[in-house]
């Protein structure tokens, strides 16, 4: 892959071989997309304070993670439709994350499922479990993903109900989820029954699902460190952590649920306060270059998860692409290391970042100028 020389590259190839319909679905979010634009805003308001004469000649981008070693603090963030952008779907993110050496979050609605997954890639991986009514098919479920050696469960907390993502609806792309009979299509049919003066089936109305509930059932059932993702507020995250929740996942799902919301940078500080140690940390949501990466470590988190610039490099390349996106990454990530005059994450501290005025509109390519100047000059 050594014709991208940059993510730049990368995410420009992603652009001229997709179709329009899968561009548009990838990268961008729901109704207003404000949300979306709030977690690019939210990085570029954070400016670096670096520091000099220091001797940086070994630095170290390396990290732990629920005792697994991550070669750079970032893993491949769950995506459900990965098999829209890369025939091997899942195995092929898998795949390249164990080579490169950090650690895939595999969706459960991504293809291949969690079983073949893990045949085929035997290393650490960790199931993104989105929660269903059905509680019999929950049980199953947690049983197969522990059998199958996962070492971790990321329980989505994803509200209810499936975003009117707007850009969707009027390419009539198809999604897994609006496939599959998930937790939040049961939900929707709880709501239309109500709505037609119906009797509405087991567990009868909205909200009678308790999912603190189900994550302390699949923590109980699974034995394995349960992730909980979506977390938003500094009072979810105080109440996961009295829920033994091991891993708060700082996440608005890319700002593909609900609009309006803040971006994820923004509230990382207060959450990490609120949680005081007492869990470890991660975050998606606008993050696709080195520095990025590095605010959040800044913050407070102990890793990055990367759901679109994954999703981009493995339309532009497949495994290759992949592996190239993580090898500059890295890149990236060592240079701003030692210009910041550190030599190891932990030495990051939130008095290297501090509050500044974005220079560019937010959007979901704003970190990529020459990108976005290439699409103005098409029009």
């Amino acid at each position: 892959m050594s014709e991208f020389p940059t993510l730049q590259d990368i995410v420009w190839a992603a652009r001229e071989m997709l179709p329009r319909p899968v561009w548009d679905f990838v990268t961008f979010g729901t109704e207003t997309e404000t949300t979306l634009r709030r977690n690019r805003q939210s990085l570029d308001s954070l400016a670096f304070v670096p520091r000099v004469m220091r001797d940086v000649s070994d630095v170290d981008p390396s990290t732990e993670f629920l005792g697994m070693k991550l070669r750079i603090p970032v893993m491949l963030a769950p995506v459900g439709s990965i098999a829209l952008l890369d025939p091997a779907g899942a195995v092929a993110a898998a795949r390249t994350a164990q080579a490169f050496g950090i650690l895939q979050i595999v969706s459960g609605f991504a293809a291949p499922d969690y079983a073949v997954v893990a045949r085929e890639c035997p290393g650490p991986l960790i199931y993104a479990l989105h929660p269903r009514a059905e509680q019999p098919f929950l049980d199953d479920l947690v049983a197969g993903v522990v059998a199958a050696g996962y070492r971790a469960i990321a329980f989505v907390s994803e509200a209810a109900y499936y975003s009117r993502r707007e850009r969707d609806l009027m390419s009539a792309v198809q999604t897994a989820a609006k496939r599959t009979r998930s937790y939040a299509s049961y939900l929707a049919q709880q709501r239309d029954e109500l709505l037609q003066g119906k009797t509405p089936s087991k567990e009868g109305l909205l909200g009678t699902i308790n999912s603190w509930e189900m994550l302390e059932r699949v923590k109980e059932r699974s034995k394995l460190p349960i992730i909980l993702k979506g977390v938003m507020s500094a009072a979810d995250a105080r109440l996961a952590v009295q829920h033994g929740v091991d891993v708060i996942y700082v996440s608005n799902h890319g700002g593909r649920a609900l609009d309006h919301g803040r971006g994820t940078a923004q509230v990382l500080a207060e959450i990490v306060a609120e949680v005081n140690g007492r869990a470890q940390i991660i975050i998606d949501g606008g993050f696709v270059r080195g520095t990025d990466v590095l605010k959040a470590i800044a913050l407070g988190a102990q890793a990055v998860c990367m759901g679109r610039m994954q999703s981009w490099a493995l339309a532009a390349g497949g495994m290759a692409g992949l592996m190239r996106m993580l090898e500059i990454l890295e890149e990236e990530i060592i240079i701003a290391m030692g210009l910041l005059g550190v030599n190891r994450l932990s030495e990051l501290t939130p008095d290297f970042v501090q509050k500044a005025e974005p220079v560019a509109a937010p959007h979901p390519l704003s970190a990529f100028p020459v990108v976005m100047e290439r699409i103005a000059a098409e029009k």
